[in-house]
């Protein structure tokens, strides 16, 4: 069997933005639950017998507290944020399964999904539908795999590597150096995508980088001062790696078979 969890929080910002208006017979804004209804139906349609849907019920998370720039709810248009709980609702309703967070994030929610339904000798794949980078770091060879619907692209571990030049296990310190403006953490000055690329698949994790750029040996821009950066700003790369690293330990997410969704659809129709 093939698994299929799907970020709802990005399919509901997705379709919130890209379709016209429609209201309910109490004046909610609906349009973007239905879009999202509409798109896990098709993907139902399209063959897919296990279904997860993780959605952030609250924006903020546990990661507030670590970094007090991290992203907040504030400026998120009301009728799209009205919209989730209405989404969760209409999805529990449809015998989906869904994953709605407050303490932690959607995705965790994903990467812990993908790690339980990895562990099922049964399932052949995982796709972890969303084009969010923060989720490369699930990838592992061809077995659990980013799947962008939108564009139709299916991102493997070599595929990860294509696209950020370092592994799925480097995505966290990649992102540490780099920063994260969606999720609202800056990186370390200077340390640009080619770069950081660079001197991580030599070293992997942020630990093992010298801090004598002569060690390196590596393609980098002003090595020498990329190394003061990091040797000045190691632990704060650290805290940002922390914020980018998905949690496996999120609770309540069930087994494989609670996410087949011809059986939840028997159980409800009972």
């Amino acid at each position: 069997m093939n698994v299929h969890l799907v970020d709802g929080t990005y399919e509901l910002f997705r379709h919130f933005y890209a379709m016209p208006s429609e209201k309910d017979a109490a004046g909610r804004e609906i349009a973007a639950v239905n879009g999202v209804l509409g798109s896990v139906r098709g993907l139902i349609g399209a063959g897919a017998t296990h279904v997860a849907v993780a959605t952030d019920h609250v924006i903020e998370s546990f990661r507030n507290q670590l970094w007090p720039g991290y992203k907040t709810g504030e400026g998120i248009d009301p009728n799209l944020r009205a919209q989730f709980p209405l989404l969760e609702d209409m999805l529990r309703h449809a015998n989906i399964t869904v994953w709605p967070m407050v303490e932690f994030e959607a995705d965790d929610a994903l990467a812990a999904g993908a790690a339980i339904a990895a562990a099922d000798k049964r399932v052949e794949r995982v796709f972890i539908c969303t084009p969010d980078k923060d989720l490369a770091q699930c990838v592992k060879g061809n077995r659990i795999v980013q799947f962008d619907r939108r564009s139709r692209i299916v991102r493997d571990e070599a595929g990860v590597i294509a696209k950020f030049g370092v592994a799925p296990a480097s995505i966290p310190d990649y992102l540490a150096l780099v920063g994260d403006a969606s999720d609202g953490f800056p990186g370390l000055p200077g340390w640009g995508a080619k770069s950081t690329a660079a001197v991580l698949a030599k070293f992997g994790h942020l630990e093992a980088i010298p801090d004598d750029f002569k060690m390196w040996g590596v393609n980098a821009a002003s090595p020498a001062r990329l190394a003061n950066v990091l040797k000045k700003d190691r632990e704060q790369a650290i805290l940002f790696r922390t914020l980018a690293t998905l949690r496996l330990d999120v609770p309540d997410l069930g087994s494989v078979d609670d996410w087949n969704v011809v059986t939840s659809a028997a159980r409800g129709a009972g």
